[in-house]
């Protein structure tokens, strides 16, 4: 996956990947769960595969049975499927949301319990260091998100992964919050790329800060078996027409979507084709 020629087809390169019907390598081609119709197995593919290499990818913080896991949007693509896989290896995940509704959601798919962003006043970039009052009040936030984040979990513990996307708004708190020697793991910035970090927690307590993006041809089969094996759900929440991708662009970008995955039909499938 850092190979200079790697591109992630429809992602980094689009060319025939939104077609009714394509040429593929034999290696990007695994079997789809028996138990799953095509929409349900589309769903979750790309997000699954990526929450599965942040979670086990990366050697020297690889998730480990009773880790305490930081989801950010758990109710989201990438989170539902993290809080699965962290739960089906006996982790402890815990969700970020922006609603009550979704963290009940994310509870029934494994979360031990979620925090809402919305309580919290200080995201975005943090104040300079040398502005003591607007430090005092991040710090103050970022504290008492982290005595939430120990009311959820039971006891005073850190999580070892924080799965990361939102970028800007939460790296300075994920960064905080991680515990000494764990990993923030990120694979996007949907709420802008100019994230800071405050060196004096991620030097001195030793935090590892990964990028990550995709999944190798191991990775991707071993998300798949667990697919196969129903340890984990694609958390498909509809079915939607392509004439309707600007409807799901947009309910996505004002946090309307439903939680979980959409699928999108690029053709109406062929009568008697739909579940095979």
């Amino acid at each position: 996956m850092i190979a200079s020629s790697a591109r992630i087809w429809g992602y980094d390169t689009n060319f025939g990947s939104f077609s009714q019907f394509c040429v593929a390598q034999e290696h990007q081609i695994l079997p789809k769960a028996d138990h799953l119709t095509w929409e349900q197995a589309a769903a979750s593919t790309l997000v699954g595969t990526t929450a599965y290499r942040m979670l086990f990818g990366w050697r020297g913080n690889e998730l480990r049975q009773g880790d305490i896991v930081l989801v950010w949007g758990g109710s989201g693509g990438v989170g539902s499927q993290a809080i699965q896989l962290a739960r089906a290896k006996g982790a402890l995940p815990v969700a970020v949301v922006s609603d009550p509704a979704k963290g009940a959601y994310c509870e029934r798919i494994g979360a031990v319990g979620w925090i809402n962003r919305k309580d919290y006043t200080h995201w975005g970039i943090p104040p300079r260091w040398d502005d003591v009052d607007g430090q005092r009040h991040w710090m103050a936030e970022a504290r008492r998100f982290g005595k939430r984040l120990w009311e959820v979990v039971g006891e005073k513990r850190n999580p070892a992964i924080v799965i990361e996307h939102p970028g800007e708004d939460t790296v300075p708190t994920s960064i905080f919050v991680c515990e000494e020697g764990g990993m923030v793991v990120i694979c996007a910035g949907t709420s802008g790329y100019d994230a800071v970090v405050d060196l004096r927690y991620h030097w001195t307590r030793q935090k590892r800060f990964q990028g990550s993006h995709g999944a190798n041809d191991e990775q991707a089969v071993a998300y798949n078996d667990m697919i196969k094996s129903e340890s984990i759900h694609p958390s498909l929440a509809r079915v939607l027409r392509f004439e309707e991708i600007p409807r799901a662009h947009d309910e996505m970008g004002r946090g309307l979507a439903p939680a979980g995955n959409t699928a999108i039909l690029v053709c109406a499938p062929e009568p008697g084709l739909g579940r095979r």
